[in-house]
């Protein structure tokens, strides 16, 4: 059903008294990310207003296509990006499109008498790519203004940037507004992660209540608190209470596990009074509901394990131990990484792709998006060349702007074999790594285990396999690197690493990274470093990180055994930055989108975005059509500059193009996940790794 704003009789019902009720908006809308939503078109040339029923998800090309100038879906294929560009970015277009969405204040709406939510109120907003003009934008709520229901309040939403820019040169008086991450901000649920799971519900209001806790989480537990620290063990689903970012280690990591993970503000009081906490549940994560899913269920049957159950094992390229030479950053490529491990080698792979370009990076728009045969006009439009450039130009263009603008900063890298030497160099070492292998072989020394055992042991690790990956970490820690090894990384130093005067030194391990095993957060990095003795000391440390009860835990339940892993260093030199961050190529909050970068971005550091310490800037931008916007600000206090935003912009389209080099396969349509940095009008890129999503 349609609704038409015409008074005169027309082929589709008439809107009683010309403007939209609540209760007639209820009966059109769909739902999407929780909220209730009606599309609207205004015809300017026959000045009607229409009410698209949300029953079937009709979308807004279509319905003008089909139902306005009568158009089989044959002919609007045929021409979708001329009719698309004519609905978009025309500027004398006839058709306006939008959408409605309904919200309630304080994240409830108290009824009045009459029925109607007594704190609802409208949003109007157009696509994110929409280049609608000032005036245009104006014209447009002030005609959908006139036929909604005047006591339902109607703000402007800006789609991106550009519009943001647009309302704040129009009076509030005149146009109310709400922004999308003051919207984000108020969200009583985020659907992280999608899933199930049945279990116990473990609930802290803090997390110095958890740490307090003489009970540590085990493998079938639930766990409730503000924002879930990321060193908790292998559980069977995570609620949040406060918002919280799908990029920080502990959301990666759920990722990976394929656990439920959602954001839900006033969680902890709908348990308290179901009286759920700590007992066991169903638990349900579904991408379009409106909440999370929590009923009181019998507990687990003994012996019942979690899927995939521990003990299932993760394939791991074997390390080679072949003596390899401190080597640096640019001699090294992708398939390195049994040598020097993942980070390492993507590192590698980047400072090539820098210097040398890639044959690949057009992948990603080359692919076939039906009816579209493929998205390099968009490309083109990016890149600043005529939508009708040939392939030669695209990839000229492209490597232009990756290698004018992203840089990767100079390091040297540790080999597998080089640890190895190290390892061998101490007895004492030798043996206490022996007695880990074989206790992580013995079940009943795995009784300490939350996430294997029945019995789990205190927290602070003094028995069993925590006991004996303490010991291993404090003679990594105190044994003297051997003369030969010691020489060796100074004189690395000095070759590569000359005028530095601060360096980071990085984990690279081949036990990361891998499908079902991302071990974000799980090896240690050392900043701030300065002087050989530091770099010593700090490569060390590094080592110590991949015998961490935590990690060795966590790669047994994974199936990866001990003498299977073995950990890379990087050292670099450490670079300033003005903004720093993660992006991930894909919208892990909507995965059927495909056109847009999900970035996390921090004015002060990109470990507070990561360890979720801070709640970092959210961004979408758009690498098909362009434009970018913010979804939430966090802890921000003002939004970013215009020139920021604009390196933003560039870093995104660059993601794409690295995402294309990078992918396993011609689908292209594999996501990585970027670590980088902001220095001026240039992006240091930190870290290259796949994205691990729960499909």
């Amino acid at each position: 059903m349609t609704r038409s704003d015409r008074n005169e009789a027309t082929t589709r019902p008439r809107l009683t008294g010309g403007s939209l009720a609540l209760q007639e908006f209820s009966e059109l809308a769909g739902n999407v990310g929780g909220y209730p939503y009606v599309k609207i078109v205004l015809d300017r040339a026959e000045s009607v207003l229409h009410f698209i029923d949300g029953a079937d998800g009709t979308l807004h090309v279509r319905y003008i296509a089909c139902e306005i100038l009568g158009m089989t879906i044959d002919e609007l294929a045929g021409r979708l990006d001329s009719f698309n560009d004519d609905v978009y970015r025309n500027p004398d277009r006839r058709f306006q499109l939008g959408t409605l969405a309904l919200h309630t204040r304080g994240g409830s709406a108290a009824e009045t008498d009459d029925g109607r939510a007594a704190d609802a109120f409208l949003s109007l907003e157009t696509v994110d790519v929409d280049t609608m003009s000032a005036d245009m934008l104006r014209s447009f709520y002030h005609r959908v203004r006139e036929h909604i229901d005047p006591s339902l309040p109607l703000v402007l939403k800006p789609a991106n940037h550009r519009q943001e820019g647009y309302v704040a040169a129009i009076p509030e008086s005149e146009i109310p507004r709400v922004l999308s991450h003051e919207l984000y901000s108020t969200a009583a649920f985020v659907p992280l992660n999608p899933g199930q799971a049945h279990g116990r519900l473990r609930v802290f209001r803090s997390e110095a209540e958890y740490r307090a806790d003489p009970e540590p989480l085990a493998w079938h537990d639930i766990v409730v608190m503000p924002r879930v620290p990321e060193d908790v063990p292998r559980v069977s689903g995570i609620i949040h209470t406060e918002h919280t970012t799908p990029l920080s280690h502990i959301n990666v990591m759920a990722a990976g596990w394929r656990i439920p993970n959602a954001v839900g503000i006033g969680a902890l009081d709908r348990i308290e009074r179901a009286g759920l906490a700590g007992g066991w549940v169903h638990y349900r994560v579904d991408t379009d509901a409106t909440d999370l899913h929590l009923d009181a269920a019998p507990p687990r049957a003994a012996g019942d394990r979690p899927e995939p159950a521990p003990g299932e094992r993760v394939t791991v390229d074997l390390p080679d131990l072949t003596p390899t030479p401190v080597t640096p950053l640019t001699e090294l490529r992708a398939g390195d990484h049994v040598r020097f491990g993942t980070k390492a080698a993507n590192l590698g792979e980047l400072t090539h792709l820098l210097q040398h370009g890639s044959p690949r990076w057009l992948g990603f728009y080359r692919v076939p998006r039906p009816p579209r045969d493929n998205l390099l006009r968009y490309l083109a439009r990016q890149l600043g060349l005529p939508e009708d450039a040939d392939a030669a130009e695209l990839d000229c263009a492209a490597q232009r702007l990756v290698k004018e603008y992203a840089h990767v900063p100079r390091g040297i890298v540790l080999p597998f074999s080089l640890q190895q030497h190290f390892l061998d160099s101490s007895p004492e070492l030798r043996e206490a790594l022996d007695r880990l292998d074989s206790a992580l072989g013995d079940d009943s020394a795995l009784g300490d285990d939350s996430v294997l055992g029945d019995d789990p042991a205190p927290r602070d690790g003094t028995a069993g396999v925590d006991g004996l990956c303490l010991d291993a970490q404090r003679l990594i820690r105190t044994t003297p690197l051997p003369d030969p090894v010691r020489t060796e990384i100074d004189r690395a130093l000095d070759r590569h690493l000359y005028g530095a005067p601060v360096l980071v030194v990085r984990s690279s391990s081949n036990a990361e990274d891998l499908a079902g095993f991302s071990a974000a957060g799980l090896y240690e990095s050392v900043a701030h470093v300065s002087g050989t003795d530091a770099v010593a000391d700090a490569v060390r440390e590094v080592w110590a990180s991949l015998l961490s009860p935590r990690a060795v835990r966590l790669r047994h339940q994974a199936g990866i055994p001990l003498d299977h892993c073995r950990m890379g260093v990087v050292v670099q030199e450490q670079v300033g930055a003005t903004v720093g961050g993660v992006l991930v190529t894909c919208n892990p909050l909507s995965p059927r989108d495909f056109r847009s970068v999900y970035l996390n971005i921090s004015p002060r550091s990109v470990t507070e975005v990561v360890t979720g310490e801070g709640a970092p800037l959210q961004y979408l931008c758009n690498t098909m059509e362009g434009g970018s916007r913010t979804v939430s600000l966090g802890t921000a206090a003002a939004d970013l500059d215009t020139a920021t935003k604009e390196v933003v912009g560039r870093l995104a389209l660059i993601s794409r193009l690295l995402q294309s080099h990078f992918s396993p396969d011609e689908s292209h349509s594999a996501p990585i996940d970027i670590e980088w940095a902001i220095e001026g009008d240039r992006v240091n890129l930190l870290q290259l790794r796949p994205f691990r999503t729960a499909g």
